[in-house]
């Protein structure tokens, strides 16, 4: 708990525009392509007397990251810049850090630990392929012990968390279903050991998955939100009453917009989410739009934070699957899959093309117990699925059900389309 989780709401306005004053002073003195914006539109960082009137400001996206690498967002010397993140897509991404913003960054996970329930008593264990280090960071900041995993399979994590008594966990949803399932196979209860805290981030998940989570590891699962551009994790998190994750917003400023037009929309709007930090020194971003789909939700949080929370991220808008006409989330085939009781937590969503048209076809494990049941019963499962899908969707799809065990797993990030049109 800290007393920026719960400051009055005239002072956190009062700290925003400071703090936009000053980022934005920074990047017009430092960043040649936020000064020739400004100069083009006239502006200058002391227009700003409150936080809606960056709305004058244009976005910037992640092609304006991707056309400037390696160092051309960069608001200071080089030789400050103590850690740089550079994630490979078509072209590559780089973060940059100084050692304020790692300071920043662990602070920032401390909060959202605590508002999680982790305390300095707990051993946390990283199974964070890539981006663990910030648990890192924030573990050692509240003086908790963090068990980094950097490498090693998941039954040798598994005996790790056996043996050091681990209290809580942070990884990718997927990651923690394959952790459960090879538990199994070692003949260990989860629910036996010291577990009880999860916190899952850097892939989407829905409250399907985070019920079979529970129920298969006797856990409580919490949400946290990040992005590579920024910090991944640490912008946002659950409370313990896990209603919406608060955003930091001391330190990244939210906004929806509509996100075809970019307009603003109100809290209880869903929109596209767009984030401007507002203490970070080494690449601070305007008005960036993250691509993910959410809202502000209004009202108060029971837990007392102040800062206003955003509802869990159903879509990120380059995730999006188009098939026939229609914008298809795999979250919300994933809801509908979960929703039957006998599905397993792995999945494939398979697109294809067939005589000039597109399709999807969907692979989904299911228990044991269904899989070796009789021919008609199965037949009648498959199309009790196939019919909760097609609810969701407004479009069939092919449906298999597979065995335990039959879809490959996964690390890290799983891979849950897999797009076979025009190959």
């Amino acid at each position: 708990m800290t007393d920026k989780d719960f400051m009055r709401q005239e002072e956190l306005r009062a700290l925003q525009v400071t703090r936009l004053q000053d980022v934005l002073k920074r990047v017009y003195d430092n960043v040649g392509f936020f000064r020739k914006r400004f100069e083009d539109m006239s502006f200058r960082p002391e227009n700003i007397k409150s936080p809606e009137d960056i709305k004058s400001l244009p976005f910037t996206v992640k092609t304006d990251l991707l056309d400037n690498y390696p160092y051309g967002f960069l608001a200071v010397p080089l030789e400050e810049v103590v850690r740089l993140d550079a994630v490979t897509t078509d072209k590559p991404l780089l973060t940059a850090y100084t050692r304020e913003d790692i300071a920043m960054w662990s602070t920032a996970v401390k909060r959202c630990l605590l508002a999680s329930g982790i305390g300095k008593a707990d051993i946390i264990q990283d199974l964070y392929s890539r981006g663990g280090r910030g648990v890192h960071y924030g573990t050692e900041a509240l003086g908790a012990a963090v068990v980094s995993s950097f490498a090693g399979s998941a039954k040798a994590w598994i005996k790790r968390m056996q043996e050091l008594g681990v209290t809580a966990v942070c990884c990718t949803p997927s990651y923690f279903n394959l952790i459960v399932e090879q538990a199994g196979e070692m003949g260990i209860d989860l629910r036996r050991l010291p577990l009880k805290t999860g916190i899952f981030g850097s892939e989407l998940w829905t409250e399907e998955m985070r019920s079979r989570i529970e129920e298969s590891s006797g856990i409580k699962a919490y949400d946290i939100y990040g992005l590579a551009e920024i910090i991944n994790p640490g912008v946002a998190v659950e409370c313990e009453c896990r209603n919406g994750l608060h955003i930091l917003e001391d330190l990244f400023y939210p906004e929806i917009i509509n996100p075809g037009s970019g307009e603003p929309l109100p809290e209880g709007e869903t929109g596209e989410l767009v984030l401007t930090t507002l203490v970070s020194r080494a690449m601070p971003l305007i008005r960036y739009r993250t691509g993910d789909i959410t809202g502000i939700m209004p009202g108060k949080c029971e837990c007392g934070r102040t800062l206003r929370r955003i509802e869990r991220i159903s879509t990120r808008r380059e995730d999006m699957i188009t098939v026939q006409g229609i914008n298809i989330s795999p979250s919300r085939i994933e809801a509908a899959l979960l929703s039957i009781k006998g599905t397993l937590p792995h999945y494939n969503i398979i697109l294809y093309s067939e005589n000039g048209m597109d399709g999807i076809e969907i692979n989904v494990e299911i228990t044991e117990a269904i899989f070796s049941d009789k021919i008609r019963s199965l037949e009648a499962f498959q199309r009790s699925l196939a019919d909760a899908v097609e609810e969701v969707l407004g479009l069939r799809v092919k449906l298999k059900l597979v065995a335990p065990g039959s879809i490959q797993r996964s690390e890290g990030k799983a891979r849950r389309v897999i797009d076979h049109r025009n190959k």
